[in-house]
């Protein structure tokens, strides 16, 4: 996995969860077919996820899997707060799979892409599966938007760019990760290529209008001021300018107080099957 402290960035994390949960509910209703008795999340964090599972498949063992012994302690919590069962179990991903039981449904959401080699993860991930048994991983979709193109102040267009910065953080970020392997992510063909049947990727909208609620607009602040620490040096003088504008809390158009703040973003969910 990259270095980043999972531990500090527990909150982050689960307010991040509970902003995309209208999209894992939706994923999950795919799957309400199925008669699990064995699930786990693997690279669950603080257990947002881990939970709605719980939640959707009251007759099955829910296992959050993480390599961060302090978020699995908020994703224990989470779940007697919530009133579900979930059990939690420490294991790297994606070396420490090897070790687990087989389960029947394994959700895996954005941990993938924090490994080198991708396929090796998915491969570890079907291996686990118990037959007919199901995997769900989490990656790609769309970018997020909260602001209209034309803020009123600064060049239009200023969340274009700050994507395409993003972009390329992202594949210096994958191309630096130890053992990395360069996959072309047809994320269908990786999962038959792991030896899973009947692959198929879904993309789940979440949308949640303006007026945004407190939480949500405290989601989208703290990505702003994380965005605005890593792209510094990327974005030119203007567009941080007015970042720094919309970071200001005292500014009547800034990200705290504007009226027209919204989320709009859309997460794909691959699955595919091992035969029995």
């Amino acid at each position: 996995m990259t270095d980043l402290d999972w531990a500090a960035m527990a909150d982050v994390m689960e307010l991040e969860g509970e902003v995309n949960r209208p999209y894992v509910q939706q994923a999950l209703a795919e799957l309400a077919h199925l008669e699990p008795q064995r699930i786990m999340d693997v690279g669950s964090g603080p257990g947002v996820a881990a939970c709605q599972l719980a939640a959707v498949f009251p007759q099955a063992q829910v296992t959050a899997v993480d390599g961060t012994p302090e978020l699995l302690v908020r994703a224990e919590q989470r779940a007697k707060r919530l009133g579900v069962e979930l059990r939690t179990r420490e294991a790297e991903f994606p070396a420490g799979l090897d070790e687990l039981e087989a389960a029947d449904l394994i959700w895996s959401a954005q941990a993938v892409h924090h490994v080198g080699d991708q396929q090796d993860a998915l491969n570890r991930m079907a291996r686990l599966l118990t037959a007919d048994g199901v995997l769900a991983v989490v990656e790609g979709g769309l970018p997020t938007r909260w602001l209209p193109n034309d803020l009123g102040f600064g060049r239009p267009g200023l969340q274009t760019r700050i994507d395409a910065a993003m972009s390329e953080r992202f594949n210096q970020m994958r191309a630096e990760l130890p053992g990395s392997v360069a996959t072309a992510e047809t994320w269908a063909d990786m999962l038959r290529t792991a030896g899973l049947v009947e692959a198929r990727s879904k993309t789940f909208l979440v949308d949640r209008p303006a007026p945004l609620d407190g939480d949500t607009r405290r989601w989208v602040r703290g990505t702003l001021e994380r965005y605005r620490h890593g792209l510094d040096g990327q974005l030119d003088a203007e567009d941080l300018a007015t970042v720094d504008r919309l970071l200001d809390p005292a500014d009547p158009a800034g990200i705290d107080r504007r009226p027209d703040l919204f989320l709009l973003t859309a997460k794909t969910v691959h699955f595919g099957r091992r035969a029995a």
